[in-house]
């Protein structure tokens, strides 16, 4: 099951995902349902669009937070002249960095070089605290795709880097869709590729990842709540990823889907 959040113009819909891939028939389609799927029960509604006629928005805006796990894959940390941190290391993306498909991602105004670091994203399901790891499928809605754009103007040993590198307006991009049918062993093995105009400059495997999703929920919900909608960004494998405003990035997981967003420079730098 795939769930998307689209609009046709008026306010935002929930609808399930059905692919051309899955039966060969139809094109991809979006059947729309009654209500929020993280929130209460829902029902189709009948009605039904082709996916190329909506426009798809970003699949969850969190409730209360975007949790990330930095330098999660040994070869990114190598890449950036450090090692996997012994305890790992979060820190917080507010909501209003969310953006979705085909939105553009909006350079601030202090950054002419911005990185992207394609991420698989778990969508949590319910309200849960201190969830040991044997139970953490229970608490997962489902995954999608994330960008976790950073401002690498910002110097990374700086007090700064964090809080105001990775949190700007727009540097969380999620996407297409949430897909729910994965287990966690399945989530654990797929391919991340990380495009910029068409051109692959990163790839990896969820299978790197040097602290699992089960024992990532289980870290994070050891010390505070999580809540549905909440999202967990779980770290990026290593490559280049920095590029110029105006080129369009593509992250593509496999068995979830691809985001794409284009890039723009910020309105004062665009005037100059």
């Amino acid at each position: 099951m795939r769930v998307a959040r689209f609009s046709t113009g008026g306010d935002p819909t929930f609808g399930l995902v059905e692919l051309a891939s899955d039966n060969g028939q139809h094109p991809d389609t979006v059947t729309v349902i009654s209500g929020d799927p993280l929130a209460t029960t829902v029902q189709f509604t009948g009605e039904r669009h082709n996916l190329a006629d909506v426009r798809l928005l970003a699949p969850v805006i969190p409730r209360s937070k975007v949790i990330a796990v930095g330098r999660n894959y040994a070869a990114h940390a190598e890449w950036i002249g450090t090692d996997v941190p012994e305890i790992p290391m979060t820190f917080f993306k507010p909501n209003t960095a969310v953006i979705g498909p085909n939105d553009s991602i909006v350079f601030p105004s202090f950054a002419s070089k911005v990185g992207f670091e394609g991420e698989l994203a778990v969508v949590i399901g319910r309200i849960c605290k201190e969830v040991p790891p044997e139970r953490a499928q229970e608490v997962i809605f489902g995954y999608t795709v994330a960008n976790d754009v950073t401002a690498r103007d910002v110097p990374t040993g700086s007090p700064l880097f964090i809080s105001r590198s990775k949190t700007f307006d727009t540097s969380c991009p999620l996407g297409p869709w949430i897909t729910c049918h994965l287990s966690i062993e399945e989530a654990q093995h797929l391919d991340i590729t990380t495009s910029v105009e068409g051109g692959e400059v990163k790839r990896g495997n969820t299978g790197d990842m040097a602290l699992g999703i089960a024992d990532i929920i289980a870290f994070v919900t050891d010390y505070l709540t999580l809540l549905p909608g909440d999202v967990i960004l779980t770290g990026t494998p290593a490559g280049i990823d920095v590029t110029e405003a105006g080129k369009p990035v593509s992250i593509t997981i496999e068995g979830i889907g691809t985001l794409t967003n284009a890039t723009a420079p910020h309105p004062e730098h665009a005037a100059s």
